[in-house]
């Protein structure tokens, strides 16, 4: 048997692809484990209670996404080892499987950052009805951010967890408050808030009027998501009804009048 037969390539494609699952494997685990250590260290530097380390079950949706993240390009590979064979099925695979590393990590992005954004816009308004709450009670903006933000597990939640222990630990004002207005959606909250902690005016009125108008956009974009589908969606019933309207209304016509012109 030649050294470069396909049965020794197919062999030899198998076990690189089943070492580099249980190298990948043990990378997962090995950060995983690292993460963890970061975790404790912040924890206790912060004492902040969203910044614990999780629970041991949560290990299963972090293994459901990577399964989805490299399930693609591993079937990809398989498929081109096997389908092309021989020595070229190998650098064919690999090929392959890059591409749809590449197709899928830029599909993911896409779709966490639309997905971010949708998630902070549904939470805003409740956020800051939560913050002005706290304000009304008499608690500061530092006070009110860390407190929302310990009860929120969104992203604005996280971001003003992470403000107010920037604050708490002695970081500029300025920045740590800029960082929450980079949400979308968020600069006019942030700005009041800012306001309000370096001046001391109050600042439940306003964010109170800041929630309102975030709740009053939102349902204007539903409302003009909702309008904008109902425009799409008569495309695709007009294609549904354009055989029935061929079929009952123009072939009789055309029909006809063929017959009277091959009659004459």
């Amino acid at each position: 048997m030649s050294p470069w037969s396909p049965e020794v390539v197919h062999r030899l494609g198998v076990a690189l692809g089943a070492v580099a699952l249980a190298l990948w494997m043990a990378l997962g685990v090995a950060r995983r484990r690292e993460e963890r250590k970061v975790r404790r260290r912040m924890a206790a530097l912060l004492a902040l209670e969203a910044l614990t380390v999780p629970s041991r079950r949560n290990w299963i949706p972090a293994w459901t996404a990577r399964a989805k993240r490299w399930g693609t390009p591993l079937g990809v590979l398989a498929a081109g080892c096997v389908l092309v064979g021989g020595v070229a099925g190998v650098p064919a695979g690999l090929a392959a499987a890059y591409g749809a590393w590449v197709w899928g990590r830029r599909r993911r992005a896409r779709g966490d950052g639309d997905g971010a954004r949708r998630a902070a816009a549904r939470e805003l308004p409740l956020a800051a009805d939560l913050l002005a709450a706290c304000l009304s009670a008499g608690a500061g903006p530092r006070e009110a951010a860390g407190a929302v933000g310990g009860s929120l597990e969104g992203p604005v939640g996280a971001r003003l967890g992470q403000v107010a222990a920037e604050l708490r630990m002695g970081g500029e004002p300025a920045d740590a408050w800029g960082r929450l207005g980079a949400i979308p959606g968020a600069a006019e909250l942030a700005r009041c808030l800012e306001r309000a902690a370096s001046s001391g005016a109050p600042a439940a009125g306003p964010v109170a009027r800041v929630a309102e108008r975030c709740r009053a956009e939102r349902t204007r974009q539903a409302s003009a998501r909702a309008r904008r589908a109902g425009v799409l969606i008569t495309g695709p019933l007009g294609l549904c009804f354009l055989p029935a309207f061929l079929a009952a209304g123009v072939a009789p016509v055309v029909i006809g009048l063929a017959g009277g012109l091959l009659r004459r």
